[in-house]
C-alpha cells in the first residue's frame, strides 16, 4: 500500500523523507490521523515536515518550535493548524509557556538540535505534558555515535549518550521485576509501555504500566517467597529463617559488592 505520508515527506522536500522515517511513523500514527490532537516538532527548520504534518493530520494542532526566526508566508505555514513559536527546546521558562499554554500533547516529535544533552533535557522537561496514551518521537538517533555532535563513538556502553539513555530507560517497563529492596522507583516506573528502536529512531509510548510481578513483591524475591510459601505450606519460621533471614542476607551480600565494583569503576 502507498503511503500517504511518504508522499507528502516527497512533496515538500523534508529530510523524514530520505530517511525513510515514515515507515515508522505510518506504523504508529495511521490510525490516528483523522483525529483531533495537539501534536509538538521540535525544530522547524524551513518548514517542510511541519507542512506535512499540516497536511496529514488536517483535524490536529501542529505546533512547531525552532530557535531561528522563520518567515510564516515564504515557507507557506500561515494556516489555520500550524502554530510556530521561538525559543530553546532546553530553556525551561520556554518550554513552561508551551506547557501552560498547550497543556498536554498527544505527540511529541524531537528533530531538534540531535545532541545528547538536549534530547535528554528535552525529554525530561516534557514527558509529563505527554497525553496519558501519547508517543515521543527521537529522530536522528545517530548523533550518539558522532563525537561532532558531542555524541561517543568510543565507549558505547556507558557513555552519556542519548541512546544509552534510552537503553536505560527500558528498565523502567519492569521496574517492579527488580529485585532490589534499595531500588527507588523513579518518574517513568508504571508510565511506560513501549520503547521502541529503530535505524536512528527511538518510539516512546506512554501509557499505565502496572502489571504485577509474579516472582518479587515490592522489589524484593525473598517477600514474595515467604508469603508464597507460608501461604502453601504453613511453617512460617522454617520459612522466616531461610527466606527473610539467609536469602535477604545474600542480597544485601550482592547489593553491597556491586555497590563497590560501581564506586571504584566510577559507573552511578
Amino acid at each position: 500500500m502507498k503511503s500517504v505520508l511518504n508522499s507528502l515527506f516527497k512533496k515538500y522536500k523534508s529530510d523524514k523523507y530520505n530517511h525513510n522515517y515514515s515507515s515508522v511513523y505510518d506504523h504508529y500514527l495511521n490510525n490516528l490521523k483523522n483525529k483531533k490532537l495537539k501534536i509538538l516538532e521540535i525544530g522547524v527548520a524551513d518548514g517542510s515536515s511541519i507542512r506535512a504534518w499540516s497536511n496529514y493530520f488536517k483535524k490536529s494542532l501542529i505546533v512547531g518550535i525552532d530557535i531561528k526566526k522563520i518567515d510564516l508566508k515564504k515557507n507557506k505555514l500561515n494556516k489555520k493548524n500550524i502554530k510556530v513559536h521561538y525559543g530553546s527546546q532546553t530553556n525551561k521558562t520556554f518550554l513552561n509557556f508551551l506547557i501552560n499554554k498547550y497543556k498536554k500533547f498527544d505527540i511529541i516529535i524531537d528533530d531538534g538540535s540531535h545532541y545528547p544533552k538536549d534530547v535528554i533535557k528535552t525529554f525530561r522537561l516534557l514527558f509529563n505534558n505527554l497525553d496519558k496514551n501519547g508517543y515521543y518521537f527521537v529522530e536522528d538517533m545517530q548523533t550518539s555515535y558522532n563525537h561532532y555532535f558531542k555524541g561517543n563513538p568510543f565507549d558505547l556502553k556507558y557513555s552519556n549518550t542519548h541512546m544509552n539513555y534510552f537503553k536505560n530507560l527500558c528498565d523502567s517497563l519492569n521496574y517492579q521485576e527488580i529485585a532490589n529492596p534499595f531500588y527507588t522507583k523513579n518518574k517513568y516506573d508504571g508510565s511506560i509501555t513501549n520503547i521502541s528502536f529503530f535505524h536512528n529512531m527511538i518510539v516512546v509510548k506512554k501509557g499505565n504500566n502496572i502489571n504485577k510481578s509474579n516472582l518479587v513483591l515490592n522489589n524484593s524475591y525473598e517477600n514474595k517467597r515467604y508469603k508464597s510459601r507460608i501461604r502453601n505450606k504453613g511453617d512460617k519460621i522454617r520459612y522466616y529463617f531461610k527466606y527473610m533471614i539467609l536469602f535477604k542476607s545474600y542480597t544485601l551480600f550482592l547489593f553491597l559488592l556491586n555497590l563497590i565494583k560501581k564506586i571504584i569503576l566510577f559507573r552511578y
